[in-house]
């Protein structure tokens, strides 16, 4: 049993089939969905977890290469907010809110949570 760490099977499961330059999608309770792409829900109650929580998560085993949000994020989200994003992730790329949905198909799988922070999805290449 495990005992630290990722304890969902589903998200272990997805994470260990990312590979060098693979995608993970980080999203918020309302990002569309893509029945291409395997999707695990860990929504609880609103708010609960959010993406930072899941970006906390994630840090210690999964070595992130590159990052891409929305460019609306900074304008509908604090400057303090995008400090705790910047913190877990190396630099942020940000484009247009439909080119980032342009990038959600070519990923392995997303984990979509209950997060309600505007534009707060993130998609996570691996190094």
């Amino acid at each position: 049993m495990l005992k630290s760490g990722i304890l969902n099977p589903q998200i272990n499961s997805l994470l260990s089939r990312v590979r060098h330059t693979n995608t993970l999608v980080i999203a918020d309770r309302g990002f569309p969905f893509w029945p291409q792409i395997e999707t695990v829900d860990i929504s609880l109650t609103d708010g609960v977890p959010t993406v930072l929580q899941v970006l906390a998560a994630l840090k210690p085993n999964f070595i992130v290469g590159n990052a891409w949000m929305a460019e609306e994020f900074r304008t509908h989200n604090a400057p303090d907010v995008l400090s705790q994003y910047q913190a877990l992730v190396p630099p942020i790329v940000f484009e247009p809110h439909n080119a980032f949905k342009l990038r959600v198909p070519h990923a392995i799988g997303l984990i979509r949570t209950a997060d309600t922070t505007p534009y707060g999805n993130i998609i996570l290449e691996s190094a």
